[in-house]
């Protein structure tokens, strides 16, 4: 006997990916980079401000 359980899958349940306005360009000044209608950032990759991710619970080295 196997731990398989089949069933069929439910149909309506998925949300369609979120859009934004389709021919945005870059923001900087001077970049003509076209961005994707499913980016909702308004820099391209290379002109993006770094951002840093939160690290809870590690002691990062000074060096």
């Amino acid at each position: 006997m196997s731990d398989i359980v089949k069933g069929a899958a439910i149909k309506g349940m998925t949300r369609p990916s979120r859009r934004f306005a389709v021919g945005r360009v870059c923001a900087k000044p001077g970049c003509e980079t076209k961005l994707s209608q499913y980016n909702k950032a308004d820099y391209c990759h290379a002109h993006a401000p770094v951002r840093f991710p939160r690290v809870r619970g590690k002691i990062l080295d000074e060096s």
